[in-house]
């Protein structure tokens, strides 16, 4: 058995800590952003259905990216998994550095920071979402592994040989979940969207790559559930659903809506 054993500071200056969490955020946004410009690139010189996105447009639209993934993550976790603590202890809501943020708040976020951006500068959503979904990946694969680093969203009990023990949940060996995560819904979904996208994108008609990361995340994120111990002060909904595969039902839905309506307008 693995005992955890990762402190979730980075760096500790007394007065001021910069941990983990904060630093896979940074960097996953960063270098979201680099390989978007590659993509744009790549795409400025092939007849791709979303090759008409600018670098300069997608620079203007990280600073809405950002805010949308912050806000819209935060609030997020605090409707979806923990309204009961933070109606009750306001201020704890900014301190984001400390964790606690949901992937389907930060999608929502996203999706109504690029929804605005498009409308500002007249472009299509779907060419930016497009984008966006094949490089997503990158920081939800960061993000996990921070999870893992603080030793949070761990897995259910289990012998399994690579089992973990986090000494600060309990003694017991569980399933290294976060890292499960950070492997199908970051490495995988990274290399089979952007198979998708940038070998077979002449295919497809543009908002199709949106669509399948929608069902695609989805479906890997209510596989992962599986071995995750639901959220302590939420439990199992219906006495069987945690809140994650719930909200993931939903996006696999609105993915099949928008595929739907993508191969109805072709």
């Amino acid at each position: 058995m693995i005992v955890h054993n990762f402190s979730p500071v980075l760096v500790d200056f007394g007065f001021f800590q910069i941990k983990w969490y904060s630093i896979a955020y940074i960097i996953g946004i960063i270098l979201g952003w680099i390989y978007a410009t590659k993509i744009i690139k790549k795409t400025s010189e092939n007849n791709y259905n979303y090759k008409s996105i600018k670098k300069s447009d997608f620079d203007d639209l990280i600073l809405y990216l950002i805010l949308g993934i912050i806000i819209g993550g935060r609030i997020g976790y605090i409707v979806f998994y923990n309204i009961e603590y933070y109606s009750h202890n306001f201020l704890e809501i900014f301190k984001v550095w400390e964790g606690g943020m949901s992937f389907h708040g930060g999608l929502l976020g996203v999706i109504l920071a690029t929804f605005v951006f498009s409308k500002k500068t007249n472009n299509n959503f779907f060419k930016f979402s497009d984008i966006i979904s094949c490089v997503a990946p990158i920081g939800i694969f960061l993000g996990r592994l921070a999870n893992f680093i603080n030793a949070e969203l761990y897995g259910k009990i289990s012998t399994v040989p690579w089992a973990v023990i986090f000494p600060n949940v309990d003694s017991m060996p569980r399933h290294p979940s976060q890292l499960y995560e950070a492997i199908l819904e970051g490495l995988v979904l990274f290399l089979i969207i952007n198979f998708l996208a940038l070998k077979k994108g002449l295919i497809f008609k543009t908002g199709f790559i949106s669509a399948f990361f929608l069902i695609a995340y989805s479906v890997l994120r209510i596989f992962s559930e599986i071995f995750r111990e639901p959220d302590m002060q939420l439990g199992l909904l219906f006495n069987n659903f945690s809140m994650g595969t719930l909200l993931s039902l939903l996006t696999i839905i609105i993915g099949l809506f928008i595929a739907k309506s993508i191969k109805k307008n072709e």
